[in-house]
């Protein structure tokens, strides 16, 4: 199964005090190569951006047709 590594920052208003601050929060997760697009538009949607995506296979090689 293919699956993506991605890499995003999204915004997050946290309560201090009296003032709201914009914070911003990282997190890398794994999601399957037929889920991506949801994926991807989600991210958007919340005001976020991705900072990088990666490969992630079981194998190495695996999607090029080597054993």
């Amino acid at each position: 199964m293919r699956m993506f590594k991605v890499t995003a920052c999204v915004p997050s208003q946290t309560r201090i005090r009296t003032q709201r601050e914009l914070q911003n929060t990282f997190f890398t997760k794994l999601v399957p190569y037929e889920n991506w697009f949801k994926e991807q538009q989600r991210i958007q949607k919340m005001g976020g951006r991705i900072v990088k995506v990666e490969l992630a296979t079981g194998k190495q090689g695996l999607n090029t047709g080597l054993l």
